[in-house]
């Protein structure tokens, strides 16, 4: 039993050293053991397994760590695009906690998006997303996200499909289209819903196509355009944290 706790010990010690290149690229041995509550001795020989299996590349020159291109290897194949509801939901909690709103995931399907992941917000007065809903392109911040950075040719097409309701002006949206592409966020205030409020970001994968919107929502009296301007950078940095995450 003494063998197997041992055993446990290394792996979550050696999982300490990695999760300490999450915030920077290059850690010297010092500092590794420093971080990580280890000795100098401990924390090097965990690192020379490390390296042996590609998890992490020292640099001869600076005697310095970074992580290595097995890193890379499994991320890619944990973080499919079938799986953005799950792998995302992290980010998605931490933006929640960030800002207090209901914070939502969108992909496009045909001439819908569909919610397809959902962290409510505790506060008493909420807005509630249920996962799963489908909703029209023509109304809400996630629908101009992603129609404004949809393949080219996707808005005249839909635009064209007889799917728009009466009185639907394209003039007006496609140029709120244009200000989302130049703000690199879009805004909504009781398109769809009474007394709901919602901003939405684009999130693109390493490769640079959008993949989904992410979406913060929450009642109008409370989520105002001041607030939203004042959250923008948080959303927009969640994002790109996302978007690393996928190919």
């Amino acid at each position: 039993m003494e063998e197997g706790k041992m055993t446990v010990r290394a792996v979550d010690r050696a999982l300490d050293l990695l999760l300490c290149f999450a915030e920077e690229t290059d850690l010297g041995l010092t500092e590794l053991a420093v971080r990580t509550g280890l000795h100098k001795s401990t924390a090097h020989r965990l690192l020379a397994s490390l390296e042996n299996k590609g998890f992490v590349i020292r640099n001869p020159v600076t005697d310095k760590y970074r992580l290595g291109f097995r890193i890379l290897e499994l991320s890619a194949n944990a973080a499919q695009s079938d799986d953005l509801s799950l792998v995302m939901f992290p980010e998605m909690e931490r933006l929640r906690d960030q800002i207090g709103e209901t914070v939502s995931l969108y992909v496009r399907d045909g001439f819908e998006r569909i919610r397809i992941q959902a962290v409510q917000s505790r506060e008493a007065v909420r807005r509630v997303a249920p996962v799963g809903v489908r909703l029209p392109l023509y109304v809400g911040a996630s629908s101009k996200v992603l129609v404004a950075h949809a393949e080219e040719g996707f808005a005249a097409k839909w635009l064209e499909s007889g799917s728009l309701p009466e009185g639907f002006q394209p003039e007006a949206f496609l140029a709120q289209l244009e200000q989302v592409r130049r703000e690199g966020f879009a805004v909504s205030f009781e398109e769809r819903e009474a007394g709901v409020a919602a901003m939405a970001v684009p999130i693109f994968n390493r490769s640079g196509q959008l993949v989904a919107a992410l979406s913060v929502s929450g009642p109008s009296s409370r989520f105002t355009f001041d607030s939203m301007k004042a959250h923008a950078g948080l959303v927009k940095e969640a994002a790109s944290r996302m978007g690393k995450m996928v190919r």
